[in-house]
């Protein structure tokens, strides 16, 4: 048990960060951001940029699936409605990439609500199906429409703040990584609310939270909505970021990668989400440094997305057996070790 977090009211009971070494911490982490696009390569400020979009994806998912308990498979299918939302209006009208992004994630939001209708009745496997068939609806709609670009999709130019184009990842770090930061932040407070209860009491049972008073349609299209709205803003920095979106942009295989993310990580944790999203973006970097090293390396990538899916799907099922709460339980066991170093039991 933890010494010296005596709460001698709500407010410090209910704090998001309740310790000195938890601001600590949050600092040190802050000037890190602040400093790595001055010290790393394009390349490593391309993942970051990457990684910190699959965060915000997966912090989204995660509020429906981890908190609230809905199997989703339809992600990369909302990621892609923000994403040609944000390269119609940006091609089409020129307003500004901030309305874009925002604009972006309501339309996916109000497609997360269509999907989200049949919740009340279905759910597990048969609402997982439900939103594989979204993500089939909103694939041939992309892929037929003309206002989409059809299979050729959209090139859109690159976003502009006050006459400067974001045209480079060291540009494009100052608007994904804080935008970034701000989801995982109200995905954080939201679960300090009446409404991030209400999720988290409908995932452990929702007949007795009904009982309880909670309307049960309201909050589950509720989440549908908040996690779409993530995925749609993430789908928009995803076509800032790579300034072409087409409809296979976004595959299912897209959404399964996020369902893992969650489950490496660990469901039901904001840390989890992150941790799952940074740790899943980096696999396939892994597997390229081991490929490389590897005699014969540049025959061996053909063979590297298969070994990708393969990998994907053994770090899935090597959780769910041996670490069902992901890498955020990992971190609090080391945590709490260290919490009472040197003195055990």
């Amino acid at each position: 048990m933890r010494i010296g977090t005596l709460k001698e009211s709500y407010v410090a009971d209910a704090a998001l960060f309740d310790s000195r070494t938890q601001k600590t911490w949050l600092a040190i982490g802050a000037a890190l951001l602040l400093l790595l696009p001055f010290i790393a390569s394009d390349y490593w400020l391309y993942l970051a940029c990457l990684v910190a979009i699959n965060v915000a994806s997966a912090t989204g998912l995660n509020i429906l699936t981890g908190y609230t308990g809905l199997v989703s498979l339809g992600q990369a299918a909302f990621m892609g409605l923000g994403a040609y939302t944000v390269a119609i209006l940006e091609t089409r009208l020129g307003t500004p990439f901030l309305l874009n992004l925002l604009v972006g994630g309501v339309v996916a939001m109000l497609g997360g609500l269509v999907v989200g209708i049949p919740s009340l009745r279905v759910k597990g496997l048969y609402l997982a199906i439900a939103t594989i068939a979204a993500s089939f609806i909103t694939h041939f709609l992309f892929a037929n429409l003309k206002l989409t670009g059809g299979t050729s999709g959209i090139s859109l130019p690159p976003a502009t703040l006050f006459g400067m184009s974001l045209d480079t990842s060291f540009r494009l770090y100052w608007l994904i990584v804080p935008v970034m930061l701000l989801m995982v932040l109200g995905a954080a407070n939201l679960f300090r609310t009446r409404v991030g209860r209400a999720f988290i009491a409908i995932r452990d049972r929702d007949i007795s939270a009904e009982v309880l008073g909670i309307p049960l349609l309201r909050y589950k299209l509720l989440s549908f909505g908040l996690s779409s709205f993530y995925a749609g803003v993430a789908g928009g920095l995803w076509a800032y970021f790579f300034r072409v979106v087409t409809p296979e942009s976004f595959p299912l295989l897209m959404s399964i990668f996020f369902l893992a993310a969650i489950i490496v990580g660990g469901m039901g944790s904001i840390l989890g989400g992150v941790l799952g999203a940074v740790f899943m973006t980096m696999v396939p970097e892994l597997l390229k440094v081991i490929v490389d090293i590897l005699p014969g390396g540049t025959e061996m990538t053909v063979f590297l997305s298969p070994v990708r899916t393969v990998v994907f799907g053994l770090l899935i099922v090597g959780f769910l057996v041996f670490e069902p709460h992901g890498l955020a339980e990992v971190w609090r066991r080391t945590r709490r070790f260290f919490h009472l170093w040197p003195f055990r039991n």
